[in-house]
């Protein structure tokens, strides 16, 4: 059985997958009287297409069609339902894999766990496809969590912090018929204080809950992270410097004991480099029953992590709109 939601106050449920006609999310909590139209979604849909030759050059129109949960454009207080429409697509260039798994990706784990009835065309319901779905979503968690203003950088690829190099990082990886990752962080600014609910919703657990579920994610750190473990706790500590909660470092990442402290949320997020690439790799074929040359036909991506930095920010907007969701409802008690 697939689990295909998340969240108690802002409750997201998604369907369809890569290559079905359609896809959908259903959103639940959305308090009525917001304003919203499909022209809302554009700009940051705009920002996860493909765009260049290191994308994919399957090109989908990606165009909203908000079918429930609105009138007149404005949000009802009943579930919203938005859907897209797959346009372009070539499942004929997925048969390959049907008895030769792709190194680093769901094929094997997903017959083994669905049966070989899975639907992996396109990589299916697990592929980077439906962060489209997590995108209109963090379009109407924006709207509930406002005074939020949220900076979304690249900070690394393929190793390299010079942003000055990372063209050609991922210029000469797509000439090898390779790929490479990156990292990525988000910074809200205006998030309250209070929000999360320790011990097992503490902002930090919600938060990453969320961002593990996008693909090719295999690492989220807030604050100072990994490199803050190298410091003392005298120089790591964040002190307070008002009454307010504001602290002269933030090597906490916003974030106190679980719960938001009122200065910026930071989280950085580390994206692998795309498991699909065309460069000869050695790999068990079943049909074989032996290790044989696999080269992976199809459209690719060679870096996904520009393409996935809105989608990082849109996963911050759900869980700050269930995490302040969660919070009224407390206060009300």
């Amino acid at each position: 059985m697939w689990h295909n939601s998340f969240g108690s106050k802002f409750k997201i449920e998604i369907w369809g997958a890569s290559h079905t006609p359609e896809m959908g999310i259903r959103i639940e909590g959305v308090p009525s009287g917001i304003s919203l139209y499909e022209g809302d979604f554009m700009s940051d849909i705009l920002r996860r297409k493909a765009w260049g030759k290191e994308t994919t050059s399957r090109i989908e129109n990606d165009i909203p069609t908000i079918v429930a949960g609105v009138m007149n454009g404005t949000t009802s207080g009943e579930p919203i339902e938005i859907t897209f429409a797959n346009n372009n697509t070539r499942s004929s260039d997925y048969s390959q894999f049907e008895s030769h798994n792709r190194p680093s990706h769901v094929d094997f784990t997903a017959r083994a766990k669905y049966g070989e009835g899975v639907d992996l065309r396109g990589s299916g319901q697990f592929s980077g496809r439906m962060t489209l779905l997590l995108v209109a979503a963090g379009v109407v968690a924006k709207k509930i969590v406002e005074g939020v203003k949220y900076t979304t950088r690249i900070v690394e690829i393929g190793g390299s912090r010079n942003k000055a190099e990372f063209d050609q990082i991922v210029t000469s990886a797509m000439s090898e018929g390779d790929s490479v990752g990156g990292v990525i962080e988000c910074r809200a600014e205006g998030v309250k204080v209070g929000l999360g609910e320790p011990f097992f919703d503490s902002a930090e657990s919600i938060i990453s809950h969320l961002m593990f579920s996008v693909p090719a994610v295999k690492g989220v750190e807030f604050g100072s992270g990994f490199e803050g473990v190298k410091l003392r706790g005298s120089e790591r500590n964040d002190c307070f410097t008002d009454g307010e909660g504001h602290t002269a470092t933030n090597n906490e990442g916003g974030i106190n004991g679980g719960i938001t402290n009122g200065n910026d949320l930071v989280v950085r997020v580390a994206i692998k480099p795309t498991a699909s690439i065309s460069r000869k790799q050695m790999t068990y074929n079943k049909e074989l029953g032996e290790v044989a040359p696999l080269r992976i036909k199809g459209r690719h991506d060679a870096c996904i992590v520009r393409r996935a930095a809105v989608v990082v920010e849109a996963v911050v907007a759900i869980a700050l709109a269930e995490l302040t969701l969660v919070s009224r409802l407390s206060s009300l008690v």
